[in-house]
């Protein structure tokens, strides 16, 4: 019985050897326990393989590495109504989630204001920080899926940069992600994307996000 047990953990791991060499011989590179390979975002490749040679040739630039890039993607919506009704922040909570796929940050009030009612600290929206491969992402569906849905649209304004090659656009409709089912929402919320560059001024940020699709207005 005891030389059955102390062969039992040596028999399991060479079942799982052999299930991985199995694996790796019908040519997946995944491992079975952490499941299957994730591809990079389709934005971020493109990006790599057009728009930093055409951004190296419109500005002059010498080194790839002197070109500006998308370092994050911060998706924030305020909710003045949440001091009355804790359930609407609740609902936003999910929605910014189910639109985004992270978990969002409840955003708190830094000082008391009396003529509004807000004590510190008191919960007033609610924030998502995206950065890498869903940053991308989420930036490939905004302009492929969702600003298109907005009605009338012709294009989003030039004017919100910074002048450090930082930009925000304010979306006046939760609704147009498809994430969001209509159906099952108790308000219509607006909220503010903004996008934070490496680029110098306002011109190179205006040219990488051109790269990535944001239809601005001519």
């Amino acid at each position: 019985m005891a030389d059955e047990k102390a062969d039992k953990p040596k028999t399991e791991k060479k079942a799982k050897r052999k299930g991985k060499d199995e694996v790796k011989k019908a040519g997946f590179s995944a491992n079975i326990e952490e499941g299957l390979e994730t591809k990079p975002a389709r934005l971020k490749m493109r990006y790599r393989k057009e728009g930093v040679p055409a951004l190296m040739k419109e500005f002059g630039f010498k080194n790839p590495n002197q070109v500006p890039r998308l370092e994050k993607i911060v998706i924030n919506m305020g909710l003045g109504e949440a001091l009355a009704n804790n359930k609407i922040l609740e609902s936003a909570v999910d929605q910014l989630g189910a639109i985004t796929g992270q978990k969002p940050v409840v955003t708190r009030a830094r000082k008391s204001i009396a003529n509004f009612k807000l004590r510190q600290g008191q919960a007033i929206g609610a924030a998502v920080t995206l950065r890498n491969d869903r940053m991308y992402e989420f930036m490939d569906r905004l302009v492929n899926v969702a600003l298109p849905r907005v009605r009338d649209f012709k294009g989003v304004s030039s004017k919100a940069f910074d002048g450090k090659g930082n930009y925000t656009l304010g979306v006046r409709e939760q609704i147009i992600f498809p994430e969001i089912n209509y159906d099952q929402i108790e308000k219509v919320k607006g909220l503010n994307i903004s996008f934070v560059t490496t680029a110098r001024n306002d011109e190179q940020g205006l040219a990488l996000l051109r790269h990535f699709g944001l239809p601005f207005r001519q």
